[in-house]
């Protein structure tokens, strides 16, 4: 007698690949989740993005899938690719432009109320190129975003100005910040829409690279800051007297310079990251340019011609004229620093100007983050590790190539623990009784 044999076919989910939260801001962690996969199966995951200049950057691990099909990055280990072992952000912070691309990239936001559309795929097999000519098994688009929602965004012209205003959601009064970046020039303002949206009004100040009425490049003089901080104090939105300063590389110089010796501006707290005290005494950005160019003879270059600026203000100086009066500083200072920094003698500069701070009696106003193997452009946590890229001499409208300085791995962790070390630093100082919004408001 026949007896039919029933067979029944099991039809296995398509593997499936998530990211949460899927929109967030950029200084804030998500978590990518592959499931349905087969145990054990080799699967490469890959990032995408296209920046607003048309280049793309990449970045890629190779995961192992576990016994019941899965990866989880913030937990399983990465086995190679652009990044290794258990590496939550490393889709974030290991990208590099895609091979073939223009040499001396750097990633940089430029419409802030635009996210960073991230593309992640899920690919079978560990692959190191050549992902456009293969299909992935799943994809998902991660947004990132350097606006909470409802910031507001303000062009500031008056009194001969050229900055942005950034005003967190909510009806204030807030601290401020005062947001000063290096001498690349332009107006940057990724950094001053970050801080809004955590909590601060934020002006970004362009100071270098600007024209006169004569339509030839100016350099501005301490004025010129002390009516921004001016400005910025007596905004509506603002409480008056908390409002600090933050300055990157030159940004530095004019930050110390100001709270040293401005009758103007009296920051509530500074925050200074790679960059120098080294300046003539109550000098201005035209001094600071001046000293610099002393020096120029100073200026090195790798085995790939990539020039070094650090030697420029070296050695520091021991006469006193030559270098802010750190005593002078009446209010907390937060010093963050490269200990590989390349184009600045960030390291050097901490140590003299704790030692200065010491002599005079205000060292229990310094606060100093020294990061091993870090380069010079620190900047918020998971961007990519920039060790070189171009640079446009302002003078000469030459292009160089700059050595930042920093290794990926160690470059990446600086980042992440300084910028919420800052916020940490900055609520301590700024955010400290009822006169303040409330930040749960936010």
């Amino acid at each position: 007698m026949f007896t039919p044999v029933l067979r029944f076919t099991v039809h296995r989910p398509c593997p499936l690949l998530s990211v949460h939260p899927s929109r967030c801001l950029v200084d804030e962690k998500f978590e990518v989740l592959c499931q349905h996969l087969l145990p054990a199966l080799q699967v490469t995951l890959h990032a995408l993005l296209q920046t607003e200049d048309g280049d793309y950057w990449e970045a890629f691990g190779h995961y192992l899938s576990d016994a019941v099909g899965s990866v989880r990055v913030s937990e399983d280990a990465s086995l190679g690719g652009s990044y290794s072992g258990v590496e939550p952000m490393g889709l974030l912070w290991s990208m590099r432009p895609v091979p073939g691309s223009k040499t001396g990239l750097r990633l940089r936001k430029k419409d802030v109320f635009k996210p960073t559309d991230v593309n992640i795929s899920l690919y079978e097999g560990h692959l190191n190129e050549g992902f456009k000519d293969k299909h992935p098994l799943a994809s998902v688009v991660a947004q990132r975003w350097y606006t909470a929602p409802e910031v507001q965004r303000v062009e500031v012209k008056e009194k001969g100005l050229k900055g942005t205003l950034f005003i967190p959601p909510g009806p204030g009064p807030f601290p401020a910040v005062l947001d000063l970046w290096g001498g690349g020039g332009g107006l940057v303002e990724y950094r001053s829409a970050l801080l809004a949206s955590r909590g601060y009004v934020s002006l970004s100040l362009q100071y270098i690279g600007l024209t006169g009425d004569d339509g030839k490049p100016c350099i501005v003089g301490n004025d010129y800051f002390e009516a921004a901080f001016s400005i910025l104090k007596q905004h509506p939105q603002v409480c008056p007297d908390r409002v600090a300063m933050m300055g990157l590389s030159f940004g530095v110089s004019v930050t110390l310079g100001m709270a040293a010796y401005s009758s103007v501006i009296k920051p509530k707290c500074v925050v200074c990251v790679s960059g120098s005290h080294v300046m003539p005494v109550n000098g201005s950005l035209a001094d600071v340019f001046d000293e610099i160019k002393k020096n120029v003879k100073n200026s090195r270059f790798d085995e790939e011609q990539r020039v070094i600026w650090r030697d420029l203000l070296l050695p520091i100086p021991d006469d006193s004229s030559k270098k802010v009066e750190m005593g002078r500083i009446k209010c907390p200072v937060l010093l963050i620093v490269g200990e590989d920094d390349q184009n600045w003698p960030t390291s050097e500069s901490a140590e003299d100007m704790k030692q200065m701070m010491k002599q005079a009696g205000n060292s229990h106003l310094l606060t100093v983050l020294s990061y091993p193997e870090t380069g010079h452009l620190i900047e918020p946590p998971y961007s990519p590790h920039i060790k070189a890229s171009n640079f446009i001499l302002h003078e000469t409208r030459n292009k160089v190539v700059v050595l930042w300085g920093g290794h990926t791995v160690p470059h990446s962790r600086a980042q992440e623990d300084s910028w919420h070390k800052t916020l940490t630093f900055l609520e301590q100082h700024l955010y400290s009784n009822d006169r303040v919004a409330s930040r749960s408001n936010l």
